[in-house]
């Protein structure tokens, strides 16, 4: 019983300047964070793709993917800003499992935090430097996040952290969009609490200081389905629900309302290969209507080299050790659908 301290890590201050970002890289960041903005705010009508493995398991594997990302990038960029997903702490239902890099940096080994806090890092510059992406994490643990807080140009808040205090408080003090995503349970009233919460300036402990946030005026929502009282996962990307999201928005005081649909999780059913139907369906729902066009920001898809899933210790390069994904080929081609479409 009780805890075990293994060991003090050291403060994210002392990391960033030990694995620091190049004064160019930190320039180019300044711009991929005010596009982004623009997208977030409605000046640039511009979608975001958030997109990537379900988990960054390897840097090799994730850094090829991205370097493809890059050029399919510059296919696109007149219609579609491509933000990778480079999720490296993977919230478990259970607890049990592989929990991402930053607990397991080798998915075969044994849990080791200092070292995946430097791996995390590592993967997050490489990235940087030679493809010019900034990526996406969940903020499974906010702490944490100072580790990476630097490097990141979005933030998802998931499912099962969005009702946490804690979460919503951080969040509120982030330089970057974060994404609120619904509960399991469906409620959106627990999802738009949050992005009020986190619009909102709050006094708060974080890491044993005192702080003062400002409010995130980019704070909004992530629709990724949900558990229906069956137990079965349902969608909430259709029509009617978009159409009710927009209500909900307009009854409440929040800045930029601003929508990602996530075309996996509960949305897809677990059934990775229907998420270019998926975004295809709910770009249908934003001609046929005004009003959700006017929030809709853009998608979460998951992708990695290959298509679906192995187990941990598989030895498919480039597939998914969590959940599936697509691969490659069909990635390339929805991304140039939805530029299409957009």
């Amino acid at each position: 019983m009780g805890m075990e301290f293994k060991r003090r890590l050291p403060n994210p201050q002392d990391i960033k300047a030990e694995m620091s970002m190049s004064t160019q890289a930190e320039q180019r960041k300044i711009a991929f964070d005010a596009a982004i903005a623009a997208v977030m705010d409605g000046t640039d009508s511009r979608k975001l793709v958030i997109i990537g493995p379900c988990s960054a398991d390897r840097e090799d594997a994730v850094l090829e993917y991205c370097t493809r990302l890059a050029k399919a990038q510059e296919e696109v960029a007149d219609k579609l800003i491509l933000i990778p997903r480079l999720y490296t702490n993977k919230p478990r239902t259970l607890g049990l499992g592989y929990m991402g890099m930053l607990h397991q940096p080798n998915p075969n080994g044994e849990p080791n935090l200092l070292a995946g806090i430097r791996a995390i890092r590592h993967m997050n510059l490489a990235v940087i430097e030679q493809t010019g992406f900034f990526g996406a994490d969940e903020m499974l643990y906010p702490e944490y996040h100072r580790f990476l807080s630097d490097l990141l140009s979005y933030v998802a808040v998931g499912a099962r952290s969005v009702e946490d205090q804690e979460h919503r408080l951080v969040a509120s003090g982030l330089d970057v969009p974060v994404g609120m995503k619904n509960p399991p349970s469906g409620d959106n009233s627990v999802m738009l609490n949050a992005i009020v919460a986190a619009q909102a300036p709050h006094s708060f402990i974080y890491r044993n200081w005192d702080v003062q946030s400002t409010g995130n005026p980019y704070a909004h929502a992530i629709l990724r389905g949900y558990i229906g009282a069956s137990g079965h996962n349902r969608p909430n990307y259709s029509y009617d629900y978009l159409v009710d999201l927009v209500d909900a928005y307009a009854a409440r005081d929040i800045k930029n309302p601003a929508l990602i649909v996530d075309c996996n999780h509960s949305n897809s059913n677990k059934h990775w290969d229907q998420q270019p139907r998926i975004a295809k369906d709910v770009l249908h729902s934003c001609r046929q209507n005004a009003d959700v066009d006017r929030i809709f920001r853009g998608f979460m898809i998951e992708s990695y080299l290959v298509d679906g899933a192995q187990k941990v210790g598989g030895e498919v390069y480039g597939q998914s050790i969590t959940d599936p994904c697509l691969g490659w080929e069909k990635t390339e081609k929805l991304l140039h659908d939805i530029a299409e479409l957009v």
